[in-house]
C-alpha cells in the first residue's frame, strides 16, 4: 500500500467517532516508520549507485525500468559524473538518521519494513561508523543490523553500544527500551524492569500536555457530533499521539509476569506432587529435630516465594491495566459510523473521491468506556449480554446475526491488545482472584477479543498468552465453569450489515475449501456421517496449524510438524473423551470412520502405563498431567505449566497488601476548632476556681 494512501487512512481513522477503529498512536507511528524507511532506502540506493537526483531512483533499488535500458543495449548508470566520497557519506549519514528515528518509533515495524527494503540499508550504519565512531544514530542502526550467529542473541549481543547511546542522550527513552529487551533475552529481568521504569519516567516527563487528558475532548466531540458531522482534522506531526508509553507499559508488564512465573516452582508446597518430597522419618532424635528445622526453613522460603509471585503479578496487573486504559469500547455504536468508515477507506484505497452521504440526520449518541474500566471491581452497567444464548446453544461454526440492528459493539484495535487481555487473565490467576470474579473477567476478555479487527492495516497477530490461557483451561479442567470452550467464546463477531433485509440471517464461517471438499465427497457417494467426520478432521487440522504458528517454540520445519502432530493427537483424545461422555463410542456411524477413530483412540504400548483405566469420569484431565512429560512435543509451555500448577496446588497467599493508616479528617474550620478548645479551657479553669 503506498504511503500516501496509508496516511490518508490514518487521518480517516483519527476523525472517526470514538472508539476509533485502530489505535491512532500506533497508526501514526506506522505511517512515519514507513515514510522514514522509504526515504532512507532512497538515500542508501543513491549512494550505492552513484545517483545524485532522487527522481531517478525508487525504493526497490537502482534506476527505474533498468531492465528495459539493458534490453536496448544501453548500459552505464544513466547520469553524469560519479558522486564524491563526501557526498556519499552525507547521504548515508542522513539515511542512518532516518532509520534511527524509525527504530525509535517502533522497533518491530521498522525491522519488518527494513527487511522488505533494499540491501544497501544493511550496511548504512557500519559505513557511517567507519568515519565517525561516536555517531549515536549510526550506533543504534548498526545494533539492529549487526549480524550475529543464529539463536545466539543473548551470548553474542553486547549492551555497551546501547549504554553509550543512553549516556549521550539521557532524555530519550527508546534506547532504554531496546536495552531492556536485550536484558530479557539475557534473563536479567530485574535490570530490564529498571530500564523500563526509567524509560517510563522520561516518557511521562516529556509527554505533551494535549495527550494527557482526553476526557474533555470526548464530551465536546459527542456534543458536536450529535448536531452535525465535525470537520476533519489533519494533525501536524508534532501533535500526533505516540505509542512509546504503551510499548513500555506492555513490556514492563510482560517482564513482571515472567518474574512472577519464575518464582512459582519455588513457592509450591513441598508436599504437593510438583514440589520436592518431604524427608522421611528418622530414627534418631537429633536428626528428627534437624529435619524439623530444615522443614521450617523450607516453609519460610516457600512462603517468601509465594509472596514474590503475588507481588510481581500485582505489578504486572497494574501495568496491563494502564496499557488497556489507552483503548476504548462502546456497547452501542451506530452502524452508520462503521459504514461511513468502511466507505471512506475503500474510496481512499481505490483513489476515488468519497461523495458526501445525503443522510445528514444526527447520529445517535453512544457511550464510550475505557477498556480498563470494564475490568474494574464494579463494571459498567447496561452492557449487552455475553455470552449470548445463540453462541452457547448453537454450533460454534455458525454465527447468528440480526441485520436489523442499528447499533453494534465496537472497540479500538491494537496489535498487542489480544495478548494483553489474555495476560491479564494469567495475572489474575497468580494473584488468586476469586473464581466468580475471574469468570467475569474471562467473559469480558472474550467479548473484546471477538471484536478485535485490524482492518484495513493490521492482520491477526500471534498471541502466546492466548495459547497459554487455552492450555491452562484444559489442564485445570475448566475450573471456571465457562459456558463453552474458549475458541467458541472468541468466535469473531459478525460485522454490521448495511442496507440488508430485516429477516434474521445465518452466516456460516466455514471456509470455501471445506465446503467444496464436502460437496465432492457427497458426489462420490460417501455417507453424510463420513463427510461430517472428514470436515471435522479438516477443521481440526486447520486449528492445529494456526495454534502451531502461535507457538514461540516453533523455529523450523521439524518443530512445526511436531507441534501440529501433537495438537492433532490431543484433539483426537478430547474428541474420543467427549464421545464417551455422551454415551457413544464415536460421533459417526460409518464403519470405516469408526475403525479409524478407534485406531486413533488406542494409546501406544509405550504410553499405556500412564493411562488410568479406573478413572473414566475424569480421565482426560488426569491423564494430561501425567502424560505431558513423555510427549514428543510438549504442548504446555513453561509459563502455562507454572500457572497451572499454581492454580492447582498453591495455598492462599496473604500479607502482601499494605494497609494504609487512617487519618482523621478535621471537622469544620480549623480556626473555629482552636477557638472552641480555648473557650473549653477557660470554662474548665473557672470551674476549678469555684471548686
Amino acid at each position: 500500500m503506498p504511503v500516501e494512501i496509508l496516511e490518508t487512512i490514518a487521518n480517516i481513522n483519527y476523525n472517526t467517532p470514538r472508539p476509533r477503529p485502530i489505535d491512532p498512536a500506533s497508526f501514526f507511528d506506522l505511517v512515519k516508520v514507513r515514510r522514514l524507511v522509504d526515504e532512507a532506502t532512497n538515500l542508501a540506493v543513491r549512494a550505492a549507485s552513484d545517483i545524485a537526483s532522487p527522481t531517478l531512483t525508487n525504493v526497490n533499488g537502482g534506476i527505474p525500468d533498468i531492465s528495459s535500458l539493458h534490453s536496448l543495449g544501453i548500459g552505464g548508470t544513466g547520469h553524469g559524473a560519479k558522486l564524491s566520497r563526501e557526498r556519499k557519506f552525507r547521504m548515508r549519514e542522513q539515511a542512518s538518521q532516518k532509520l534511527a528515528r524509525a527504530y525509535r518509533l517502533d522497533e518491530i515495524a521498522c525491522s519488518v519494513a527494513t527487511m522488505q527494503g533494499a540491501s544497501p540499508l544493511e550496511e548504512v550504519g557500519s559505513s557511517v561508523l567507519q568515519r565517525n565512531q561516536k555517531d549515536p544514530d549510526a550506533k543504534y542502526v548498526h545494533f539492529f543490523h549487526e549480524k550475529i550467529p543464529s539463536r545466539q542473541l543473548a551470548e553474542c549481543t553486547s549492551l555497551q553500544p546501547l549504554t553509550d547511546i543512553i549516556s549521550e542522550r539521557p532524555g530519550e527513552p527508546e534506547a532504554l527500551r531496546t536495552r531492556a529487551t536485550v536484558k530479557v533475552f539475557k534473563e536479567d529481568y530485574d535490570g530490564a524492569a529498571q530500564d523500563l521504569t526509567h524509560a517510563l519516567q522520561i516518557c511521562r516527563y516529556h509527554l505533551p500536555s494535549h495527550m494527557k487528558a482526553p476526557g474533555g475532548e470526548m464530551q465536546l466531540y459527542d456534543q458536536q457530533r450529535a448536531r452535525r458531522r465535525a470537520q476533519d482534522v489533519i494533525l501536524a506531526e508534532k501533535d500526533q499521539p505516540r505509542s512509546i508509553e504503551g510499548q513500555l507499559l506492555f513490556q514492563r508488564a510482560s517482564v513482571y509476569l515472567t518474574m512472577a512465573c519464575n518464582h512459582v516452582m519455588e513457592g509450591l508446597p513441598s508436599g504437593s506432587p510438583s514440589g520436592s518430597n518431604d524427608p522421611g522419618p528418622s530414627a534418631d532424635g537429633d536428626e528428627e529435630l534437624e529435619s524439623k528445622g530444615q522443614n521450617n526453613e523450607t516453609s519460610k522460603k516457600e512462603a517468601e516465594a509465594r509472596k514474590s509471585v503475588k507481588l510481581m503479578a500485582k505489578r504486572a496487573l497494574r501495568d496491563y491495566m494502564a496499557f488497556l486504559s489507552h483503548f476504548e469500547y462502546s456497547p452501542n455504536l451506530s452502524t452508520r459510523v462503521v459504514k461511513d468508515f468502511n466507505e471512506r477507506v475503500n474510496s481512499a484505497a481505490h483513489g476515488t473521491r468519497n461523495p458526501r452521504v445525503s443522510d445528514t440526520s444526527p447520529i445517535s449518541e453512544h457511550v464510550v468506556y475505557s477498556i480498563s474500566d470494564l475490568f474494574s471491581a464494579v463494571p459498567p452497567t447496561g452492557l449487552p449480554q455475553y455470552p449470548p444464548e445463540d453462541l452457547v446453544k448453537h454450533d460454534p461454526e455458525v454465527v447468528y446475526h440480526n441485520p436489523a440492528a442499528t447499533t453494534c459493539e465496537w472497540t479500538t484495535y491494537h496489535p498487542l491488545l489480544a495478548d494483553a487481555l489474555h495476560s491479564l487473565l494469567l495475572c489474575h490467576c497468580l494473584v488468586q482472584t476469586s473464581v466468580k470474579e475471574l469468570q467475569r473477567h474471562a467473559y469480558m476478555v472474550a467479548r473484546i477479543v471477538r471484536l478485535c479487527d485490524g482492518y484495513p492495516v493490521f492482520q491477526a497477530s500471534r498471541s502466546p498468552a492466548r495459547s497459554d490461557w487455552i492450555e491452562l483451561l484444559r489442564r485445570a479442567d475448566n475450573w471456571l465453569t465457562l459456558s463453552s470452550n474458549w475458541e467458541t467464546l472468541c468466535v469473531p463477531a459478525p460485522l454490521p450489515m448495511f442496507d440488508s433485509p430485516t429477516s434474521e440471517m445465518t452466516v456460516s464461517v466455514s471456509s470455501p475449501e471445506l465446503a467444496a471438499s464436502a460437496a465432492a465427497a457427497l458426489m462420490n457417494g460417501n455417507s453424510p456421517e463420513s463427510v461430517a467426520e472428514e470436515l471435522r478432521k479438516e477443521r481440526q487440522r486447520e486449528r492445529a496449524i494456526l495454534e502451531a504458528l502461535d507457538d514461540d517454540r516453533v523455529v523450523d520445519e521439524a518443530s512445526f510438524r511436531a507441534a501440529i502432530m501433537a495438537r492433532e493427537k490431543r484433539a483426537e483424545e478430547e474428541h474420543s473423551g467427549a464421545a464417551k461422555a455422551n454415551g457413544s463410542s464415536n460421533y459417526t456411524t460409518d464403519p470405516a470412520a469408526t475403525a479409524a477413530m478407534n485406531k486413533l483412540k488406542q494409546p501406544s504400548h509405550q504410553h499405556q502405563h500412564q493411562i488410568c483405566h479406573n478413572c473414566a469420569a475424569d480421565s482426560l484431565a488426569s491423564q494430561r498431567w501425567a502424560a505431558d512429560e513423555s510427549k514428543e512435543y510438549p504442548l504446555l509451555t513453561e509459563r502455562a505449566a507454572a500457572i497451572a500448577l499454581w492454580v492447582r496446588d498453591a495455598p492462599a497467599v496473604t500479607g502482601t497488601t499494605k494497609r494504609k493508616k487512617r487519618t482523621k479528617k478535621p471537622v469544620g474550620n480549623a480556626a473555629a476548632q482552636v477557638d472552641g478548645a480555648a473557650s473549653a479551657m477557660q470554662n474548665l479553669a473557672v470551674e476549678d476556681a469555684k471548686d
